[in-house]
């Protein structure tokens, strides 16, 4: 068997506390000891373990998790670098962008491939064309590809709709993990919403929908009870008058629950919050696209405070500036200052979505491929950050405020799979 110690400054388990000058020892693409470096060091003499050490002088920490991704969107970069006047503004120069078609499948690597630059190790992908469906797979990332189901009415769906999904996810490349994504409760009739959770559930698969990224999707007015009237659709039921919210909707139809995430939740009162803690739905917060489309803040102090399951997604370059997940992480940070949150754990709650918080939110943070946090057990999906060493606390503050381009090196699997030219180690065999 053969043995890796990974050594640095700073190790960051998220499930325990910070190490300085840690180390873990890796083997068969596991972790296997986590610790002080001198104590791991020892223990692996001790049982006459021989290993190489690769030590360096910075952060460690679980690979990154970007729980929101289209990645087959990354050549429609021009639009990510626009700004517009909400979600329909953004929609109409997406569009014929969109229709006029690209190499799909070489748009998604490239993006995969930037991802492992910036520290990812693993991914919600929402692929809706086949040819971008294997980007995960391809790249060797971990996470969950989501085949995206939008735009069927209830007799189109009947007719053709159930066979054509059911085949569709049955037809995504494993591994990774494999889902289904209804785009959007603005965007499927009544029927399909109903019946996708039972077509996933079924073959114990995840779920994942944008919610509460519309304007449109957020409750207004008197609450009075619509579900005896079963409408044909969302839109259906607000063109009726009625306010209900999207998040209620949804839940109603059975969509929500601990095999579901969401992504964006901008437009999200305390109720429509307090049923995404009650489902055990986390939600993927996406600042700098919303911040790009001209929407709202997503409520970042309001979520913290009231205990939701957080994680962290870029979405695409067609409205990002880029798919560095720790950017994101910096914005969520001065978003709930300004709103407010003036607790000293911010920075390390921040770190835990934008990790066990995204693999937590796949359904990745239990079970043999365990990700998303260093622990005995887990694989060894690693990310070094070249951030000089401090206080603990300070440093931690350092990586979620400054990180974005800071990433050295990502590992996935014990493999090295990215390599900065500043990532200069000392290497040697132990006995």
């Amino acid at each position: 068997m053969s043995v890796v110690l990974y050594s640095a400054s700073l190790v960051l388990p998220i499930t325990a506390p910070p190490i300085r000058e840690g180390a873990i020892a890796v083997a068969d693409g596991r972790i296997r000891h986590v610790g002080d470096r001198g104590w791991v060091r020892r223990e692996l003499h001790l049982r006459g373990v021989a290993f190489d050490e690769v030590h360096w002088p910075g952060v460690l920490t679980p690979g990154l998790v970007n729980a929101h991704s289209h990645l087959q969107y990354t050549g429609m970069a021009e639009l990510g670098r626009g700004s517009y006047d909400g979600f329909d503004d953004w929609d109409e120069a997406f569009t014929p962008v969109y229709r006029a078609g690209r190499d799909w499948a070489a748009d998604a690597r490239t993006g995969a491939l930037a991802m492992i630059a910036a520290g990812t190790t693993a991914v919600a992908d929402i692929a809706t064309d086949v040819a971008a469906a294997s980007a995960l797979h391809d790249a060797r990332l971990h996470g969950i590809t989501y085949w995206e189901v939008m735009s069927w009415t209830n007799a189109a769906w009947a007719e053709r709709g159930r066979d054509e999904v059911r085949e569709r996810l049955d037809a995504l490349p494993a591994p990774p993990g494999t889902g289904l994504s209804p785009h959007a409760p603005y965007s499927l009739d009544v029927e399909p919403l109903l019946e996708i959770p039972d077509i996933v559930r079924e073959r114990g698969s995840r779920l994942h929908l944008h919610l509460g990224e519309a304007a449109f999707e957020r409750e207004h007015g008197e609450a009075e009870p619509w579900q005896a009237r079963r409408p044909e659709s969302f839109r259906a039921l607000r063109d009726e008058g009625f306010g209900t919210g999207a998040t209620e909707f949804v839940d109603e139809l059975g969509v929500l629950g601990p095999d579901c995430h969401v992504a964006h939740g901008v437009y999200m009162t305390a109720r429509d919050r307090a049923i995404l803690r009650a489902r055990g739905t986390s939600v993927a917060l996406c600042p700098r696209s919303n911040a790009v489309i001209g929407l709202d803040e997503p409520p970042v102090a309001a979520y913290l405070v009231e205990g939701n399951a957080l994680a962290v997604g870029t979405d695409s370059l067609a409205s990002s500036p880029s798919l560095d997940l720790l950017a994101d992480v910096s914005v969520l940070h001065r978003l709930a200052r300004t709103q407010g949150y003036s607790n000293r754990d911010l920075a390390p709650l921040l770190l835990r979505a934008a990790t066990l918080g995204g693999a937590h939110a796949m359904g990745l943070d239990t079970g043999p491929a365990r990700t998303g946090y260093l622990a005995v057990g887990a694989v060894a999906d690693l990310a070094f950050f070249d951030i000089p060493m401090s206080e603990v606390d300070d440093t931690i503050e350092h990586l979620v405020v400054g990180g974005a381009g800071s990433a050295a090196a990502t590992f996935i699997d014990g493999e090295a799979r990215w390599v900065s030219a500043g990532f200069t180690t000392q290497t040697g065999v132990r006995a």
